[in-house]
């Protein structure tokens, strides 16, 4: 499945014509097309006995995606609705009973979606159900319809890992009964079984039940790679690669991940997918898309939290609350920067209507950030598939209704800036600028005595711009001052220099990006379709109410702290469960659940459940700490495992549902430009500060209404930093990253695309970055080798150092044959035929992908 950027909502076209008249009994053509189907189905059954259809899971989804279009939420037609039992049980305008419960052969849902009347056949556009969901469809019936409630919506289970004894038992006696002869263990599923770890047994239990076997162990330069790349987004050295493949010690590859998880470079690794759903960016968006002074102390705060192992229920109260705290630290007022990350248009048309936009992006990224859920669905109407009310919406907004606006035209910095300079600073720059206030008023005194002396023209001058103020009296001041005028004049000004120079010898103030200032709370009404000019109901703040939860008693300026100690309760059956399905996704490329940000009704249901739940409860249960958890996951043998591909596990499981391998994946965008500065040894790995900004050509700075405004000019020093610390511009994203699919920080991403397409290959071959760094690559080679050194040694060390592993021999004599043709053939300097060998190893597959 591609990783999808923010929320997708797709109805797809409706399912059912209207049902005007009555229909006869089910045609035998239809009963014969679903007895097809049934046998089909049972055909490619692995298991003798199947499991009872689950609703929430398996049929719910289905029906939301083909047929709440027309009969579901919004709209019933002819009386019929499949998003609840009471309207699909009853009898529609025609008589039909679309569910009969534990009798197929009388429902008429099923008598329609296996009709060979193009009229009758439902959905009525798209392609029918296919075998399987017809299949589906009809057991759920036979086993008597029942609506459970949405998974997600249950509380989080107490769940203990299998039996992985008792999965090998079952899965020899299924083998032996169906073979009639006894059974080899697999020797992989021996060593799972040896390894007793957690995640194995629940990942072998459905493994084996599905008539698979895992694959395989990576070796181990594949393993140091995939790890060094996962938990720190740099790939490791070739000294790195050849000492852990030395290394025979039991505890090798746990102290490989304990290092990785010390370095200051894990921090910036999984900071940054921290930051793609928060929806960080430097800068306000729309045609002037101005600077957020200090947005990178917030992408800091974020690193810094990754890398100290920050409890994660702390790390969300400091972001939703941290000004509220009992403990308000220069951390915790810097985390509020959360609030000032989305677009802020400085000209909106309809101020109050660009208010309530803000507030809805905010509602959007906190209620998928945090719980997983499109809670933003509800703004205009009650959720079109989750039982989430359009009060619920505004209970929620009404939870930051003290959040200010970014800022006004006016003013774009006292609402988002906060002072957190030290303890008597700012007194210390307020008795300077008492002072300074007085002198200039003396001052003024004498200037205006003079300025009645000036002719007309010079004294309407004086009025005007404070620097064309300044030009006149400079000029023309002094001669119609009197000697002892001219005297005070300069001792009040020697002393206000004496006061800038003492405001010069003080250290700067420290401001933060945050809450600067809050709006008073007003009340909150429920908008008519979203309409802010329409209030109706008043709301108060409310949790929603598939949590049958109410917030406790508060004070006004409470409100976001008691929404932060929800969220991060242990209680909360969402929040545990969206990090951990996270911090997985991060691990094995998509998570149990494949859409991380929706949890609801058209989210993608759990591979598995019982395992998500396992870590949720892991998660909270260990004090919230993230690393625990990368522990936990990079010592499985699921993690470990080859990502070779096997015909006979494809053909069962193509899409690699049960993980019965490693999926490869190609390096995000940072991992890209990062590994390249790496590889040649450039990187500056210094962590933490100010941004940076890369060098742009000028046709990429022409691309803006005024090219080139706002894009600064960094050393190379600062240019060789790592990509997390690219100033990120919403207007001028650079090149690069976007090619690699860096996401549009304008909304939330919860996975990023994974793209093959040609401007990736362009990049890589003919930018000015990649053959610049190319031939710091080849140099960086050439300069650890004797001089008298020939090609074959220069291709053989220039593939380990961006491979870290070994040159094959048809490498080297590939590699030795194109700086032959370069340098005979195309008479291209060896220098330069050096630096295109370089360049062509870093567009191998090897280089881009992890496997």
């Amino acid at each position: 499945m591609n990783a999808i950027c923010g929320p997708t909502l797709m109805l797809i076209e409706s399912m059912f014509f209207h049902l005007r008249s009555p229909k006869p009994a089910m045609q035998p053509q239809s009963m014969a097309r679903i007895a097809a189907f049934a046998a089909a189905c049972l055909a490619v059954s692995h298991s003798p006995a199947q499991a009872e259809v689950d609703y929430a899971t398996e049929i719910k989804p289905l029906l939301a995606k083909r047929c709440y279009s027309c009969h579901g939420p919004d709209q019933s037609e002819s009386g019929l609705g499949l998003h609840q039992a009471e309207t699909s049980i009853t009898e529609g305008d025609s008589g039909e009973q679309l569910i009969v419960p534990g009798d197929p052969d009388s429902s008429h849902l099923l008598e329609r979606i296996v009709a060979n009347d193009d009229y009758e056949l439902m959905p009525p556009e798209g392609e029918p159900l296919s075998e399987v969901e017809v299949e589906l469809v009809r057991r759920w019936i036979e086993e008597g319809a029942t609506f459970t409630k949405h998974w997600a919506y249950e509380p989080v289970q107490d769940v203990a890992p299998p039996s992985i004894a008792d999965a090998i038992q079952n899965h020899v006696a299924v083998q032996a009964k169906s073979n009639g002869e006894s059974v080899q263990i697999d020797p992989v599923v021996e060593a799972w079984a040896e390894s007793n770890h957690p995640i194995d047994a629940f990942l072998l239990d459905s493994l084996l039940a599905g008539g698979l076997t895992p694959n395989a162990p990576a070796d181990r330069q594949t393993l140091i790679r995939r790890v060094t790349l996962d938990l720190t987004g740099l790939p490791p050295t070739p000294s790195e690669v050849a000492e852990f493949i030395r290394d025979d010690s039991p505890n090798a590859y746990e102290n490989l991940i304990e290092r990785l998880l010390q370095s200051p470079h894990y921090g910036e690794r999984w900071g940054r997918h921290w930051l793609d759903l928060v929806r960080y960016a430097e800068t306000n968006s729309f045609e002037r898309d101005n600077p957020k002074p200090n947005a990178w102390k917030y992408r800091d705060y974020v690193i810094r939290s990754f890398n100290e192992d920050k409890p994660y229920d702390q790390f969300v109260k400091e972001q939703l609350a941290g000004d509220l705290v009992d403990d308000v630290t220069t951390e915790s007022l810097t985390a509020t920067g959360y609030y000032r990350l989305g677009i802020w248009d400085d000209e909106p048309a309809d101020p109050l209507q660009a208010r309530y936009d803000e507030l809805d992006d905010l509602v959007a990224v906190t209620g998928q950030t945090f719980l997983g859920l499109t809670i933003n669905c509800a703004r205009c109407h009650d959720h079109k598939i989750d039982p989430i009310p359009q009060t619920d919406y505004y209970g929620m907004l009404a939870f930051f209704a003290d959040v200010s606006r970014y800022g006004t035209r006016g003013d774009q910095i006292s609402n988002n800036q906060i002072d957190v300079s030290k303890p008597g600073l700012n007194g210390a720059y307020a008795k300077l600028d008492a002072e300074q206030r007085k002198l200039e008023e003396k001052a003024t005194q004498i200037e205006q005595d003079g300025i009645t002396k000036m002719s007309a023209p010079d004294q309407r001058a004086t009025e005007g711009p404070k620097r064309q103020r300044q030009r006149i009296l400079e000029k023309k001041l002094r001669p119609l001052l009197t000697t002892d005028q001219r005297k005070r004049y300069d001792e009040i000004k020697s002393a206000l220099n004496l006061v800038a120079k003492k405001r010069q010898e003080l250290p700067n103030r420290e401001q933060v990006l945050g809450l600067g200032k809050l709006k008073p709370i007003e009340e909150t009404f429920v908008l008519f379709r979203g309409n802010p000019h329409s209030p109706t109901d008043s709301v108060t703040p409310r949790f929603p109410e598939i949590f049958k939860e109410t917030p406790r008693e508060m004070t006004p300026d409470e409100r976001r702290r008691v929404f932060a100690e929800w969220v991060t309760s242990q209680d909360n059956r969402l929040s545990s469960r969206v990090m951990a399905n996270r911090i997985w996704q991060h691990h094995f490329g998509r998570g149990i659940v494949r859409s991380p940000n929706n949890f609801g009704g058209l989210g993608v249901p759990p591979t598995h459940p019982e395992l998500l739940d396992y870590l949720a409860n892991r998660l909270a249960d260990g004090g919230w700490k993230l690393k625990d958890m990368h522990r936990l996951i990079c010592t499985s043998q699921a993690y470990q495992m080859s990502s070779e591909i096997n015909e006979a596990s494809s053909s069962i499981d193509p899409g690699n549902d049960l993980f019965w391998k490693f999926d490869s994946r190609r390096l995000s965008a940072e991992e890209v430009r990062d590994s390249i500065l790496a590889v040649n040894e450039s990187l500056n790995r210094d962590t933490y500060g100010p941004s940076f900004y890369p060098t742009l050509s000028a046709e990429v700075l022409a691309g803006q209404s005024k090219p080139g405004q706002g894009w600064g000019d960094s050393s190379e020093a600062e240019r060789n930093r790592r990509s997390v610390y690219i100033h990120v511009k919403r207007s001028l994203l650079t090149p690069l990253l976007s090619a690699f699919d860096f996401p549009e920080p304008d909304t939330t991403c919860e996975a990023r695309f994974a793209t093959l397409q040609p401007g990736q290959a362009m990049s890589l071959l003919n930018s000015d970055f990649i053959h610049e760094e190319a031939g710091k690559l080849a140099k960086s080679v050439r300069s650890r080798l004797p001089e008298d050194s020939d090609n074959r040694a220069f291709v053989s060390a220039v593939i380990e150092q961006v491979l870290m592993r070994p040159a094959l021999d048809v490498e080297i004599k590939e590699g030795v044959e194109l700086i032959d043709e370069l340098t005979k053939e195309y008479e291209v300097s060896p220098e330069r035929a050096n630096a295109l060998y370089a360049l062509s190893v870093m567009n191998w597959n090897e280089f881009v992908f992890v496997f």
